[in-house]
């Protein structure tokens, strides 16, 4: 009893670093919650190109409105091709084959003649030196009849080949002018889309919305996400926000400070522009107690540095003014 006694002043104690334990389960002291979230047209599920901010991959899209590309089909395997069918043996068995077969083949034939005109087996030949002729003759015949037995076999292969894959070089060795060498899939190609030149004025205008919507988000105005965020953006922050009331606390953000950026991709498709920057920033991230004003995480007087990949989208043609923030994606 007197144990309990004694320890129960530890008892707030306890609930406070329960609670700052429990508080990254809750939410993540950051706008947006940590997540990758928005749309950045026919590109939301494209990964942007590394910059020197982000040498890294940004993390793909955990929310968006976007519809999720339909998956690509496989390629069909190739047919097997059909085994070459084995040449017919010549009519007369082994005669025929070869060399050997012609020379027998032709000293039968000699033989017979020379029995029908009753000069006998061997009459037909005319002495040794006929038959030193008809040997030369026969394998001259020989000779020529392989080679052209060969020709005739190429044709058929070479009809065969050209009938199961058009006669055109196998794909995986087209070029595909990407730079990435043989045999590498071609670069993706977004659809109806043209680079954008930014100028300088553009660069102020997206510091400018890092600083008001970080600013908004900590002050829980709608409102004021509205001017500075696409309707996309103001649902996630807002889903945000309520989840943090429920938790009695709130996301207060201050101090933030761009420290480095560059741009990642700037296109047009159609009536809209978008362009995605990568930027490195350093704020004051806080959760604090909505009923005491305690700190409940983070570190009040210590800024904290992100790196994250913002895009933003205005109508085509309009001003820099017309820039409102339309994605947020995590680095590694």
């Amino acid at each position: 009893m007197s144990t309990w006694t004694s320890n129960s002043k530890y008892l707030p104690a306890l609930a406070l670093a329960l609670l700052i334990a429990l508080a990254p389960a809750l939410a993540q002291a950051k706008m947006g919650g940590g997540a990758s979230s928005g749309s950045r047209g026919s590109r939301t599920f494209a990964p942007p190109p590394a910059t020197t901010t982000a040498p890294r991959p940004a993390a793909p899209m955990e929310r968006s409105i976007a519809p999720q590309p339909a998956p690509q089909p496989q390629a069909a395997p190739a047919a097997p091709r059909p085994a070459a069918a084995p040449a017919a043996a010549p009519a007369g068995g082994a005669f025929g084959r070869g060399l050997l077969g012609g020379l027998a083949g032709g000293l039968l034939g000699a033989g017979l003649f020379g029995l029908l005109s009753g000069n006998g087996l061997m009459g037909g030949l005319g002495g040794l030196a006929s038959i030193i002729g008809l040997l030369f003759q026969i394998a001259i015949i020989v000779v020529l009849a392989r080679l052209a037995f060969q020709w005739f076999s190429g044709r058929r292969f070479a009809g065969a080949m050209g009938g199961a894959g058009g006669g055109s070089r196998p794909a995986a060795f087209a070029f595909t002018g990407g730079g990435a060498g043989l045999g590498a899939a071609a670069p993706p190609r977004h659809a109806a889309s043209e680079p954008v030149t930014l100028r300088p004025e553009d660069f102020t205008a997206f510091e400018r919305v890092l600083g008001d919507a970080q600013a908004a988000y900590s002050q829980e105005d709608i409102g004021r996400l509205h001017e500075l965020a696409m309707p996309e953006m103001v649902s996630y922050f807002s889903d945000d926000i309520r989840a943090n009331a429920r938790e009695g606390v709130i996301n207060r953000i201050s101090e933030v400070k761009l420290l480095q950026g560059d741009l990642s991709e700037a296109w047009r498709e159609g009536s809209e522009e978008y362009a995605t920057v990568a930027m490195r920033f350093s704020l004051i991230d806080l959760f604090i107690d909505r009923a005491t004003g305690k700190v409940v995480s983070g570190d009040a007087s210590q800024p904290t540095q992100s790196t994250e990949v913002w895009t933003f989208h205005r109508p085509a043609g309009e001003g820099p003014q017309a820039w409102k923030l339309s994605a947020i994606q995590q680095t590694a």
